[in-house]
């Protein structure tokens, strides 16, 4: 498609444009600089232009999610997606079904979207699922924080071969990011333990989380890959957890280089809690984000919870039980092999509720206290800490004190008395959303054709029909929370496939995963594999491996790595 967005007020922070009245040009599902005489020109006069929207965080596929699913059969009829020419049909408001989970990004304007947790033995199942979500890029983290081949080779310094087996790990399951979940603590879990802070030891295996951490530090600098390590803190959701966050945080500021980040802390609104118990509980938003503005090696994303019926998912399985005994509900267990484990608990978050409504003041206190939105990204965490189809209402929020102040009246009085957020005047911009939510989420992600409008780009474009010269959404935030909640416009690899929220046309995203070539052919590894395959797994080692040919769009990103 030959496509020109004609008069757009244009939001491309990569490009250092803040509402500009410009043309987009497209051509071949790029966005190119000459228009061709028989392109077709849409006037978007008075509506705003930005990238479509890279979500850093969601959980949208593989095993957690599908066993979600029949964990909450209650969860199936409070959404309905209706079958059209176009659509199939769907259900599910926090766990949706594969297809709708594409068609309700793409109708808020969305374009790739990070699924951040996959057991490398799950990844085939992963793939299916990703393979059924249409429209979106889509790109998945394999759990490696707790594999035994990364313990028994940090526990013995050997960070090389370490480097050699993840690279392998990356392209047997097709995975794009090295992901840590509390390092340490799942394979404590196995044996009816935890870790509680990043020195403590995980049992048979001598090394500590915070070795792990910094192994996998030299390790993802060792292959280049796109993105830094994606952690999930030791501690998650338990009282006085912000120092733990801190210390994970400091842990690695040597390993720093070129000002470049080298670690990334996901929903870190989980990990922010002050106090010696719930009773006592209380923001350490303050503290936290005071150190991510002195410090340039560290990215995070917030988690902001929504007041509504959700499903938690996390391969913490010991923070899950922990869940699981704090509200009785119903309770998912699982453990993979040598890899990691999991853990589903449904959740309703209450205004009333003063823990709850603390947690809903930290993440806003993370967005509005951290100074540049290029640290600090947004996410729910979906769908732990809200359905992703809430991130209008949260834009506004951040855009709106007199939307916080309506919240925040609503809400538990003490929690309200605590908070900073009364305190804070901070209201984010529509350039500054287009930083949290595209541009720098991108970037930080390592997508060079993502979250931009420059010349070359993948035309991955969302169109929302608000116009800021003639709406203040300090005031007005309604209307923001209208617009980004159904994009005039999504225009996805030079197509349009949403209009008004209608979606228009259906097409296969790409799925990114990493290849990594070394410098000298790599050290042979497959018969230490082999063996420990034979001993371990309840798979042969032949049948580990996704193929390439089995995502549905594979889209290989090749790395050179320093060895």
């Amino acid at each position: 498609m030959k496509l020109v967005l004609k008069n757009g007020l244009v939001y491309d922070p990569l490009n250092q444009i803040n509402g500009e009245k410009m043309d987009i040009i497209i051509k071949d599902g790029k966005i190119v600089e000459k228009t061709d005489k028989d392109s077709k020109t849409i006037d978007i006069s008075g509506m705003i232009v930005m990238p479509g929207g890279v979500d850093i965080h969601a959980h949208i596929a593989g095993s957690e999610v599908n066993t979600g699913r029949l964990l909450r059969p209650e969860d199936h009829f409070k959404d309905v997606e209706v079958k059209s020419n176009i659509t199939r049909s769907g259900v599910g408001r926090s766990i949706p079904s594969t297809f709708t989970t594409g068609y309700r990004y793409t109708r808020m304007g969305y374009t790739t979207v990070m699924n951040p947790s996959m057991p490398p033995l799950e990844a085939r199942h992963t793939h299916e699922e990703l393979n059924d979500i249409p429209i979106i890029d889509k790109g998945a983290y394999p759990l490696l924080g707790d594999w035994w081949f990364v313990l028994e080779y940090l526990k013995n310094g050997l960070v090389e071969d370490c480097a050699f087996h993840v690279a392998w790990m990356m392209a047997a399951t097709k995975g794009y990011a090295i992901k840590l979940v509390n390092p340490g603590g799942p394979e404590s879990w196995g044996f009816g333990r935890n870790v509680r802070d990043i020195d403590d030891t995980v049992p048979n295996f001598d090394i500590t989380p915070r070795e792990i951490i910094r192994g996998l530090c030299k390790v993802n600098k060792l292959l280049n890959l796109p993105h830094t390590i994606h952690l999930h803190t030791t501690n998650l959701g338990v009282p006085g957890n912000y120092r733990t966050t801190l210390k994970t945080m400091k842990c690695v500021e040597d390993l720093a280089y070129d000002k470049k980040p080298v670690m990334h802390i996901t929903h870190v609104m989980f990990g922010a809690f002050k106090g010696k118990d719930w009773y006592t509980m209380s923001s350490g938003a303050e503290k936290i984000s005071k150190y991510v503005n002195r410090h340039r090696h560290v990215t995070i994303d917030t988690a902001q919870v929504v007041f509504t019926d959700t499903t938690t998912m996390t391969a913490d399985g010991p923070f899950q039980f922990g869940l699981y005994r704090l509200t009785g509900n119903k309770w998912v267990n699982h453990d993979v092999e040598t890899e990691t484990t999991g853990g589903i608990v449904p959740f309703r978050y209450k205004r009333k509720n003063y823990v709850h409504a603390t947690q809903w003041s930290i993440g806003l206190e993370l967005s509005l206290l951290i100074k540049s939105p290029w640290k600090v990204f947004l996410t729910t965490d979906h769908p732990n800490a809200a359905p992703f189809i809430t991130y209008p209402r949260i834009i506004a929020w951040l855009m709106s004190k007199n939307a916080r102040e309506k919240t925040m009246k609503k809400m538990n009085r003490l929690a309200v008395r605590k908070s900073l957020l009364p305190s804070i005047e901070r209201e984010y911009s529509f350039y500054e959303i287009a930083i949290a939510s595209r541009a720098g989420t991108a970037k930080a992600l390592g997508l060079k054709q993502k979250g931009h409008l420059g010349i070359g780009a993948d035309a991955d474009i969302a169109v929302y029909n608000v116009n800021p010269k003639q709406v203040d959404p300090s005031k007005e935030y309604k209307s923001v929370i209208k617009a980004f909640k159904h994009a005039a416009y999504t225009i996805k690899n030079g197509e349009i496939v949403s209009q008004k929220g209608k979606i228009v046309k259906s097409n296969i995203g790409k799925t990114y995963w990493i290849n990594v070539k070394f410098k000298s052919p790599p050290r042979e590894i497959t018969s230490d594999l082999k063996k420990k395959f034979k001993d371990y797994w309840t798979v042969e080692f032949d049948n580990y491996p996704v193929a390439e040919n089995y995502l549905a769009l594979s889209t290989p990103i090749t790395v050179e790595a320093e060895i």
